[in-house]
């Protein structure tokens, strides 16, 4: 697994102290506004002096930058959370730890192929399944189809539900 997981982009710049807008890529923007220390793709920490959220995105003051001509040369960069800084509930899971998992019949072990997205809807994520013949199917990411994630052993159990897959 990922030390560092993708948390957000810096899209552009706010005001004239050297704020940055980021763009979430996290279940909410008050998400990012948790941290003290984010991380470039490098590993480089990013010191969070504060944050906040505006419109759906986070301003974000980071420690050094003090000028929107500071701030601009940041636009583009991906921003990192570290997965030790965050617990997570029982039966919760980081989006890409998913992808890559073979999803397997509960009952029979037969495969189906392995998460290659996750789609938000709005009422219950769905999880795409590509098979070997780069087939699609889509399986609803709830209780009564997702059996077991086990992302230890890199992989899903699941008990399709009747017509699922027809």
């Amino acid at each position: 697994m990922k030390k560092y997981l993708e948390i957000g982009k810096i899209v552009s710049v706010f005001g004239i102290k050297g704020e940055v807008k980021v763009e979430p890529w996290c279940d909410s923007p008050e998400f990012i506004c948790e941290f003290d220390t984010l991380y470039y793709k490098s590993g480089t920490p990013v010191e969070v002096e504060r944050s906040r959220v505006h419109k759906n995105q986070v301003l974000l003051k980071i420690k050094g930058i003090d000028t929107p001509e500071e701030g601009v040369k940041l636009r583009g960069r991906v921003l990192y959370m570290d997965r030790d800084d965050v617990e997570l509930d029982e039966g919760a899971y980081f989006q890409q730890d998913l992808y890559g998992l073979i999803v397997r019949d509960s009952g029979t072990g037969e495969e189906y192929g392995e998460v290659t997205d996750v789609l938000e809807t709005g009422a219950n994520d769905v999880y795409e399944i590509t098979d070997r013949e780069k087939n699609k199917k889509y399986i609803p990411a709830i209780p009564d189809v997702i059996d077991r994630v086990d992302l230890e052993k890199g992989e899903m159990l699941i008990t399709p539900l009747e017509g699922l897959f027809d």
